[in-house]
């Protein structure tokens, strides 16, 4: 069976951020989301067996990476 991917390219205010979220993910992405930056940009790969386990993996990472922007909006103001 073929892997299923997912790649997502997230832009942000500047490279401090994108590299703040990078970090604040890495514990929860670990064998699971690939993450790295570009500049402002925050570039994330998964790949899954089935794309129901993709899914899983894609909704976790969003819900960390909602949680890791509202404490970086937090801590701006």
């Amino acid at each position: 069976m073929a892997a299923i991917t997912c790649s997502m390219e997230l832009e942000y205010e500047s490279a401090e951020e994108a590299e703040s979220l990078a970090r604040a993910l890495q514990p929860d992405n670990e064998g699971f989301i690939d993450v790295k930056t570009e500049g402002s940009t925050l570039i994330c790969y998964a790949e899954a067996d089935t794309p129901l386990s993709l899914l899983h993996t894609v909704d976790d990472f969003l819900a960390c990476l909602t949680v890791a922007e509202d404490t970086i909006k937090m801590k701006k103001k």
